[in-house]
């Protein structure tokens, strides 16, 4: 030990945990919510009917979830650990008495019904697309006649959650899993006991603000996500005091059928999407220009390899569909022994189908390309 007296240290057995690193992100965060009426609207318009509910309020839970979003925490559990002792002062930012328990908002969560929900959607929606942004601001791409367009991405993701195994027996009661309300059998479940629940998210490409998430058991219901995403993009428009042919939206393969397509058109948003299926590929319309030379090239970043395009002009999917564009991608077929993840093989190519309801003019091929990169993943 090196004396210095220059140092001195203190200890003492009552416990004094040290304040959150977050903890000045939510201060501002409440103040802002303050002065903006944001909070006031949360604790007025927010309605939640349940039995039993005490002397706690949906915004004492929405400012938990608040915090909790706020301090990057990796669960619930290690959230409410850091913020138990200080739980008076961080409900006081909201203008609340109480720090509810985590069993509390445990149960809050399970009994939150839709038009609670959608309530605090919309209110979200109002306050929170249009905060700090005009419409010049937002972004955009524009085509060689000055048409603007802004790419909105909507994706869905799936994630597996593994459930342990539970004896049998009929001596005991019948196993009830918690995760039967959230997560159900879907196509990531690749283990047994794993079961899956769907996230689709509406993405504003410029600003990479989040237009809305939604979320569903097992593969989920694409065609009403798709419907509440759109319903999101409509309104993010309107309070830009713009139409929805300005949208564009991008979207994968999972909505690459007749369904999901005349779902979009009928919106009145524009489309770029991949092609669930590839038989469109035989049509005697495509057969032609495939046998000239591609409409263009281009060359993919991450592996320098050159992808050829064709525009197949306007075809109707289906009887009763409106006719979409076609723009063919191939690419030299892999090594023998190397899958192909994305598109269909023939022979030497790979082929991959894209539609689109973009007026083409040179655009779609050049710019699209670009910023879709066409590199496996729309």
């Amino acid at each position: 030990m090196i004396p210095n007296p220059s140092i001195e240290v203190q200890t003492s057995p009552v416990d004094r945990p040290s304040v959150p690193a977050w903890f000045a992100e939510v201060v501002i965060l409440s103040q802002h919510l303050t002065t903006k009426g944001i909070l006031e609207a949360f604790a007025h318009q927010v309605q939640l009917v349940r039995g039993r509910f005490g002397s706690y309020e949906p915004i004492d839970f929405l400012a938990l979830l608040f915090g909790y979003a706020m301090s990057g925490e990796r669960t619930l559990s290690a959230f409410f650990e850091r913020v138990t002792p200080f739980g008076s002062a961080f409900m006081a930012l909201f203008e609340r008495a109480n720090l509810p328990h985590r069993a509390t908002l445990s149960r809050f969560l399970a009994s939150v019904d839709r038009p609670c929900l959608e309530v605090f959607r919309q209110l979200f929606e109002q306050y929170g697309f249009t905060e700090g942004w005009t419409s010049e601001t937002i972004g955009g791409i524009w085509d060689r006649q000055s048409r603007r367009y802004i790419v909105f991405d909507v994706d869905a993701t799936r994630q597996a959650a593994r459930q342990r195994a539970l004896p049998c027996d009929p001596s005991l009661t019948p196993p009830r899993r918690r995760l039967d309300a959230v997560c159900a059998p879907g196509y990531t479940g690749r283990k047994r006991g794993e079961v899956v629940r769907t996230r689709t998210v509406a993405l504003q490409m410029h600003t990479r603000q989040w237009i809305g998430t939604f979320a569903g058991r097992g593969n989920g219901d694409y065609q009403a996500e798709l419907a509440s995403a759109l319903r999101a993009i409509t309104t993010y428009l309107e309070l830009f005091a713009l139409t929805a042919q300005v949208a564009l939206v991008r979207l994968d393969g999972q909505y690459g059928d007749t369904v999901a397509i005349a779902q979009l058109i009928a919106a009145g948003v524009h489309l770029v999407t991949r092609a669930r299926g590839y038989r469109v590929l035989e049509h005697p319309q495509i057969q032609r220009v495939l046998a000239h030379l591609p409409t263009a090239r281009v060359t993919r970043v991450n592996s320098d390899e050159e992808v050829e395009l064709f525009d197949g002009g306007w075809l109707s999917l289906d009887e009763g569909v409106p006719q979409t564009r076609i723009i063919v991608a191939r690419h030299r077929a892999p090594a023998p022994g190397k899958r192909v993840s994305v598109g269909k093989c023939i022979g030497e190519w790979v082929y991959e189908v894209f539609i689109t309801t973009l007026p083409i003019d040179g655009f779609l091929v050049a710019r699209c390309a670009r910023s879709l990169s066409w590199a496996g993943s729309l």
